[in-house]
């Protein structure tokens, strides 16, 4: 059917209005619409093209979402063949030097003369690309094949947001283009997380991904897939507005930018080779923040007039060449998989390798994560894999080469004990990792243990910081809690650094946090989950220490801020005979606290249901104490001024968050006021 003369005028009006937002957003990154205004101009592209078939054409911007799949890809000759170039096998920062030095003697260039101009690209690790346009719109995308015949993937191509699928008026009528395609790497994991979701084969890597994609037989699936394209050559010009001649490489980049390509931000200009000595040694430097892979640079002789002087040999040209960096990626095997614990009880499972040169360092060792991704890559003991160094970022494996596993190989399986204290390893909903429960009594989790346990919203024991904690494990006089009791003034005298009076002052302080408060002393045992509201709250509820370690998790779960995750990790702490000898040491050691008759509720208390906010100075009360007053009758308090705030007790030097009462109207109290509240007299 012969569509309309209004509906090719709003088909083309659409088409052009998709072009230009497409452009913004993929090329320049900058869009001008919301991705709802876009998809809403799509839609009615769709339906126009759905209605008069005729309308869809080769350019349209509907093309991008893929065709129906191919059984076999076209062979495409390069009307100018695709060749490779020369690769610098020293990576340091000499093999810069050595590619000018050849230059300026292939050239006869005197050592006194001005240096040579060389444009200065990335080298992308991706797939090569050809494109071809004729009258301003896309006809072939092939890839490099072996040089002279590619692969015709123009359906796969269509789809990638960054190639124009048609160019602006004063383009050439045939042009080629050359560049690569490409995946980012925060794309290339969210592709794999998706593979794993849908249970299917992971990638190894972006390039892999990139070309897997880029060869699909189905259009549909690589519209699915965040490929990206950066044009790095200008192939060919031909027919109607051609322009003059460009007098540089880097030139004819500024030409294909203004036609719409996406030309890398770090292609520039640089002189002699100290400027390719300085690019060489920037890129490294911010190579792994770049966001996508690179394996090097590349530099080229930038007046094309000297290109063609220098010419080629052996199907490279002369004027350019790759300039690598040392490899992040090798090959190696796995001897072992030992479990690490950490300063907070986390098991990482880490894969002890056979030495192995990568990212310029021997790597040894091999971070897994966690149990998940230790089973996602499947790696086992005997396994050859692939190990990854990037920069300072920990040596991970990448993936295994399943061909080389040997027999007998068995799955990994995490450790249900800690390997340190053997106290038992759980992991909590929603949680990736297994953590020791043994707290206090795990080696491995001491120092952070008993910083913990003497921190100021804990025991509060003044002097006793990280750096003391650090020098009475590390000299072997504390390996427990109960050993801090023990101390004497003359033991801390003998540390570095530690004088008789400072030494004296940790004992007082020690001794005056026999003293505890319950709840303290209940958060100060690092209890994975039990915070300090959680333990106020158990305390309130249970009214002692030794009814909320023999509580079951059913009578947890009656307590407010206690759920199923929190019940679990309180009863397997207490259920571990080392936590109790732990708690009975302390005790007979002097530590004690007043103990209540259990309240059932926090229903009962006078101000349930209650937030208030504590701000500025009050006249006798410190924040602490005014906050313990109030939830002691059931009362939340909140860090921040909302509508559902009760009440605001504003003291001296109150700021913000009392002129946010005033605004909000929330009701304003002083001290007295406070204590009126308490007294059941608001």
């Amino acid at each position: 059917m012969q569509p309309p003369a209004d509906a090719i005028e709003r088909a083309a009006q659409l088409s052009d209005a998709l072009h230009a937002h497409g452009h913004r957003y993929y090329v320049l990154d900058a869009p001008t619409v919301p991705d709802a205004e876009y998809d809403r101009l799509f839609s009615a592209l769709q339906a126009l093209e759905r209605a008069y078939p005729s309308l869809k054409t080769a350019d349209s911007p509907t093309q991008r979402v893929g065709a129906s799949p191919l059984t076999s890809f076209a062979q495409v000759t390069h009307q100018v063949p695709m060749l490779s170039i020369r690769t610098e096998t020293d990576t340091s920062a000499e093999g810069a030097k050595a590619f000018d030095l050849r230059i300026r003697k292939e050239l006869d260039i005197p050592p006194d003369a001005p240096p040579v101009d060389y444009a200065v690209e990335l080298k992308f690790d991706g797939l090569a690309m050809s494109l071809r346009y004729e009258e301003g719109v896309l006809v072939c995308a092939a890839t490099r094949g072996d040089g002279a015949v590619g692969e015709d993937v123009t359906a796969n191509i269509r789809t990638v947001g960054q190639v124009p699928l048609r160019l602006p008026p004063g383009a050439p009528s045939v042009l080629e283009v050359r560049g690569e395609i490409y995946m980012a790497r925060p794309d290339f994991e969210r592709l794999n997380e998706r593979q794993l979701q849908a249970g299917q084969k992971l990638f190894a890597n972006p390039r892999n991904a990139a070309a897997g994609t880029v060869r699909q037989l189905d259009s549909g699936i690589a519209s699915s897939r965040p490929l990206r394209f950066f044009a790095y050559s200008l192939a060919l010009m031909q027919g109607r507005d051609v322009p003059p001649p460009a007098r540089t490489h880097y030139d004819s980049l500024e030409r294909l930018r203004g036609w719409g390509f996406p030309v890398c931000a770090w292609t520039r200009v640089v002189s002699g080779a100290d400027g390719l000595v300085h690019f060489h040694n920037d890129v490294n430097a911010a190579r792994d923040t770049l966001g996508f892979d690179i394996d090097g640079v590349v530099y080229k002789v930038n007046a094309l007039e000297l290109q063609r002087q220098l010419g080629f040999v052996s199907r490279e040209p002369r004027w350019a060449v790759a300039h690598k960096y040392p490899a992040q990626e090798a090959l190696t095997t796995v001897e072992g998989i030992d479990i690490q614990v950490g300063r907070t009880g986390k098991l990482t499972p880490v894969a002890k390798l056979s030495p192995v040169f990568v990212g310029g360092v021997t790597v040894t060792n091999a971070t897994l994560h966690n149990e998940d991704e230790a089973r996602r890559k499947d790696v086992r003991v005997g396994d050859t894999v692939v190990v990854r160094r990037a920069g300072d970022v920990i040596p991970e494996i990448v993936s295994i080469v399943p061909e080389r596993r040997p027999s007998g190989a068995e799955a990994f399986l995490m450790p249900r004990q800690c390997p340190v204290c053997h106290s038992v390893a759980l992991r909590f909903e929603d949680e990736a990792d297994y953590r020791c429960t043994g707290g206090l009594v795990c080696g491995a989790q001491r120092k952070e243990a008993i910083t913990h346990f003497a921190s100021r919203k804990a025991m509060d024991i003044e002097g006793l910081g990280d750096k003391l904690v650090e020098l009475l494990v590390d000299t072997n006089r504390v390996k427990d809690l109960s050993d801090l009791y023990r101390l004497r003034a003359e033991d801390l005298a003998r540390l570095p650094r530690m004088a008789e009076k400072s030494a004296q002052n940790v004992i007082h302080a020690l001794e005056a946090s026999k003293q505890a408060q319950l709840p303290r002393f209940l958060f100060g045992l690092g209890i994975r989950h039990v915070g300090e509201a959680t333990a106020k709250a158990l305390v309130r509820h249970f009214g002692g220490l030794d009814a909320i370690m023999d509580a079951p998790e059913e009578a947890l779960l009656a307590v407010d801020d206690v759920g199923p995750v929190v019940a679990l990790s309180l009863r397997t702490f207490f259920d571990q005979p080392s936590q109790r000898d732990m708690v009975r040491q302390l005790r007979e050691l002097g530590l004690h606290w007043q103990e209540s008759e259990p309240q059932a509720s926090r229903e009962s208390l006078a101000l349930n249901g209650l937030t208030l906010v504590l701000t500025g100075t009050l006249p006798t009360l410190s924040r602490d104490e005014a906050k313990a007053l109030l939830e002691a009758q059931g009362a939340k308090v909140a860090g921040s001024v909302s509508k559902k705030t009760s009440y605001v007790v504003a003291g001296a030097e109150a700021g913000s968050k009392l002129e946010k009462a005033q605004a909000l109207g929330v009701a304003v109290l002083d001290e007295a006021g406070l204590m009126a509240l308490l007294a059941g007299n608001p």
